[in-house]
Parts: structure tokens; sequence; C-alpha cells
């Protein structure tokens, strides 16, 4: 089941929305041979088996919005060798952080969908109102995270942050501070690896007819 979030003061007007917060629990723990499969594919990522992490792919695994899935694209994923000529000269730097992203992804705490299927991170699972930019939504990722008047270390604390959705109107890659809207209408700055986007990587696994658990979605975007 999804959790609703009710943002729409944020977007209408002033915000008085309630904060909610969305401590992580990890439901693997109920299935003994999802956390064993889980382990061995964690294995896989970080010895960087592309083989290992194709057989444990479902074959028409979903890779990409408008792609065409399945283990080529799987494979092209991983080893980066569909980089255009203005990639090439980073090619090493793309394909380890492709590979960073999927076990990053992997080791989250996850939840079983109405369907069965296993998804990982966990707030995957909270709903955004349609009203709301999805890429704007972050997520919260640590517990008594500091939001600061400035965005620097050391500024004066205006509240410590836990497992929140929080809005950064204009995320600044390059930046270690974000600046942040609480859904309560606070503002301040945030360190932004605790900020996990709404639209961020998340990832699949499910169990076929014969009982065996394969990766079967490993996605970004909208």
């Amino acid at each position: 089941m999804k959790y609703a979030l009710l943002l729409t003061a944020l977007i209408c007007g002033p915000a008085l929305a309630d904060r909610q917060s969305f401590p992580p629990v990890d439901q693997a723990e109920r299935d003994p041979s999802l956390v064993a499969f889980r382990t061995d594919l964690l294995a896989k990522v970080a010895a960087r088996d592309v083989d290992g992490v194709l057989a444990a792919a479902c074959p028409d695994i979903y890779l990409s919005h408008g792609g065409n899935g399945g283990p080529d694209e799987l494979r092209a994923t991983l080893v980066a060798d569909t980089l255009t000529d203005q990639d090439q000269q980073n090619a090493d730097q793309i394909r380890e952080n492709r590979w960073s992203d999927l076990e990053n992804t992997l080791s989250q705490p996850g939840y079983f969908d109405d369907e069965g299927e296993f998804w990982m991170p966990h707030q995957w699972q909270i709903t955004l109102p349609a009203t709301l930019d999805p890429y704007k939504a972050f997520f919260v990722t640590g517990q008594d995270v500091t939001l600061r008047q400035e965005a620097l270390r050391g500024a004066p604390i205006l509240g410590l942050i836990s497992h929140e959705i929080v809005i950064v109107p204009e995320y600044q890659d390059a930046s270690e501070y974000q600046r942040v809207l609480l859904t309560d209408g606070t503002t301040g700055y945030m360190h932004s690896d605790f900020l996990w986007s709404m639209v961020g990587h998340r990832a699949a696994l499910v169990k076929s007819d014969a009982g065996t658990w394969q990766l079967c979605t490993f996605v970004s975007g909208d």
C-alpha cells in the first residue's frame, strides 16, 4: 500500500501542510529467499560481475522509459559501450557511476507492493500529489539531518529533519548544500548527501512462477 502525502498547500499558496515522517522499514526479512537473493546479487554488483548480474535479471528487465529493456540494454548500461563521442572521454567514471547507482539502490530498505514485487528504496511507496512537480521533490534519507540557516557548514541550525519529503525549487548539481522547503513552510539549507530525488533510481525484485527471484526493474525518471 502506498502512502499519500498532502502537499497541496505548497503548490497553491502559503504552506500550512502538516509535516510527515516516513521512517525506513525493510520488509525483505519477510522472505528469507529474497534476503539470500539480494545478498548474492549485491555481491555480484560489488564485484562488477556483468554476466552474474545478467543471469539474475528478468529477460525483459525494464531499464528506461521508452527503451527496449532486456539483457542487451542491461549489458550496455553496465559496460557503458554506447556512449556518445563527447562522453567517451569520461567512460570510466560514467561506468562506475552506473554500478554505484545500482549498488546503492539495491542496498536500500524496501517494501512489497500489492502484487508481491519487492521495491527499493522504501520511499518509492509515497504517492505525491499530481500538482507537484516530482522533479522538485526529495526524500531526506537520514535521521536528524541538520537544516541550516545558510548554505555553510557550521551555520545556525534551524532544526533536525528525519525521513521527510522536502521541496528543492532549484537543485544545484555541484552544490554541497541545497535550499529546501519543508511541508510546513520552513525554508533552509540541507546537505546534498541526504537528499534522494523522488524520480531517482528504484529497483524491483520479482519472484517468478518457478519461485526464483529476479531483478526486473532498474530505472530512474518520472
